[in-house]
């Protein structure tokens, strides 16, 4: 992984266009080519990001944007999208590089560990004719629990928590966001699925098309299939 550390302004065009104005920020470039620009704050989402499949390169600057203290452009294009993220330097504070190695991924508690497991047996508890396409499904920030296919043959991402709050409705909105780039993929339909939900989740995940699904634990564990089990 590259970080960089730089006083900086970029700008996103393609399917949204955003600006970011002239700031220091931390700039993430990972070894799957995903660039990710990140301020001191939010938490751990970034400002700005483009994901993979995607090319860096280093644009020439132009004798307008040197007058305004640019001293180098990188240019980060999606190679199957027209999306494109422009980040004008102005000064490089650090840059530096790290071999991360490969990453184990995030190991869930035991309860929300099995509610995936047993979800994914019972995919059919989303809707008649869902099937499973893969548990923990890779994306460029982290893998989505549970992809499905509905009766339709559409895409559906489920994200699943014990407590349903908003935290896990704004990762899931970013892993759609992600997903719904992917035109394989697209359009990803999203499924928040809790133990229990709250009432400001459940607003918040419906006013972004997000359908929400209370599992019953208990009754899922009295569904499974013990059969393949020595203990």
């Amino acid at each position: 992984m590259r970080v960089v550390i730089a006083r900086c302004a970029a700008r996103y065009t393609g399917r949204l266009s955003a600006h970011l104005p002239l700031a220091t920020r931390a700039i993430m470039v990972k070894a799957d080519g995903s660039v990710l620009l990140h301020s001191d704050g939010g938490s751990y989402k970034p400002l700005n990001w483009m994901s993979p499949p995607c090319t860096l390169r280093t644009s020439s600057v132009t004798e307008e944007a040197a007058e305004r203290g640019v001293t180098e452009v990188w240019v980060v294009q999606h190679d199957k999208t027209d999306d494109r993220l422009e980040i004008d330097l102005h000064e490089v504070l650090s840059d530096t590089e790290h071999e991360l190695g490969a990453d184990p991924g995030l190991i869930k508690d035991g309860v929300e560990a099995h509610l995936q497991e047993l979800l994914a047996a019972q995919i059919t508890l989303l809707g008649d004719g869902h099937s499973l396409v893969r548990r923990e499904y890779m994306t460029a920030i982290g893998p989505v629990d549970i992809l499905a296919r509905d009766s339709a043959g559409g895409s559906v991402a489920v994200e699943i928590k014990r407590r349903g709050e908003i935290d896990g409705v704004e990762q899931l909105t970013r892993y759609l966001e992600l997903m719904n780039r992917d035109p394989l993929l697209a359009p990803v339909r999203g499924v928040f699925a809790a133990q229990e939900i709250k009432p400001q989740a459940r607003v918040l995940a419906e006013d972004r098309g997000i359908r929400c699904v209370l599992l019953d634990y208990e009754a899922m564990r009295g569904n499974e299939d013990l059969s393949d089990r020595l203990f």
